[in-house]
C-alpha cells in the first residue's frame, strides 16, 4: 500500500468514522478518491491532515474543508444515486469528486477561474461539470437541484442558491450568520424553506457569501 493510500485509510478511520460518519457509500467514496490529486504538489504531504487545506494559487484564499466535516456534510445530504447535485465553491474539486461517486449528475462551481480550470482537469468522472462562477450565483442553467452542498461557510442567507432547490431538495453547509457557527440543512417543502442546525462546525467563508461590512463613521 502506498504512503498516500495508507494516509487515506488513516484519515477515514481516525477522522471520519470517529465523527459519527457511518454511511457506507460516503466512507467508500472517501477511501477511493485520492485527496492528494486535488492539492498543489508542494502541499501534498498535508493532504490527509485534519485541517482546512489551503489550495490557493492566487490572491483569494481557497480551501478544501476538513475531511471529517466533508464526510458529515455528505452524510447529512443523503445523496441518492439519481440526484442532481450542485457543489458550491469547489476549489480544486475534491468535494465534487466525492459527490460524483454518490449522485447521477454533479455541477461544481468555483469563483477563481484558475482553480476552476484545475478542478476541471482533475475531475475525471463523466457525470461532473465544472464551471467558473460566483459562489452566490449557483448555476441556474443546471437547476433545479436535489442537493446543494457548500464547500465552506456562509454568513448570509444564500437566496439565489435556495431558489435553485427542487421541491423536496436540501442545502447543506456551514452557517456562520451567528456564533457559534453550525452545520445546517435547509429543506425546500411546499414552497417554504425550513432551517435545521445539525452540529457545531467551522469552515472558511466562501467568497461572495460574506456578511456586508458594517458602516463605521
Amino acid at each position: 500500500m502506498s504512503g498516500f493510500s495508507t494516509a487515506r485509510l488513516k484519515m477515514v478511520d481516525g477522522q471520519v468514522r470517529t465523527n459519527d460518519v457511518t454511511d457506507r457509500r460516503v466512507l467508500d467514496a472517501m477511501l477511493t478518491v485520492p485527496r492528494e490529486a486535488f492539492v498543489p504538489a508542494d502541499r501534498q504531504a498535508l493532504a490527509y491532515l485534519d485541517l482546512d487545506l489551503d489550495v490557493s494559487e492566487g490572491a483569494a484564499k481557497r480551501f478544501l474543508i476538513k475531511p471529517q466535516l466533508t464526510g458529515k456534510l455528505l452524510q447529512a445530504a443523503e445523496i441518492g444515486e439519481g440526484d442532481n447535485v450542485l457543489v458550491v465553491g469547489c476549489a480544486t474539486g475534491y468535494l465534487a469528486a466525492l459527490t460524483a461517486k454518490l449522485a447521477r449528475q454533479v455541477t461544481a462551481t468555483e469563483c477563481d477561474s484558475a482553480l476552476a480550470a484545475k478542478a476541471k482537469a482533475a475531475l475525471n468522472p463523466a457525470n461532473v461539470t465544472c464551471k467558473a462562477a460566483a459562489c452566490a450565483e449557483g448555476d441556474p442553467s443546471a437547476a433545479p437541484f436535489d442537493v446543494i452542498i457548500l464547500n465552506g461557510a456562509t454568513e448570509v442567507v444564500p437566496a439565489a442558491l435556495l431558489g435553485q432547490l427542487k421541491e423536496g431538495g436540501r442545502l447543506v453547509g456551514v452557517s456562520a450568520e451567528s456564533r457559534p457557527p453550525r452545520a445546517i440543512i435547509v429543506t425546500h417543502t411546499h414552497g417554504e424553506f425550513g432551517h435545521r442546525a445539525l452540529f457545531d462546525a467551522a469552515a472558511p467563508v466562501l467568497p461572495g457569501l460574506e456578511r456586508a461590512a458594517a458602516f463605521v463613521f
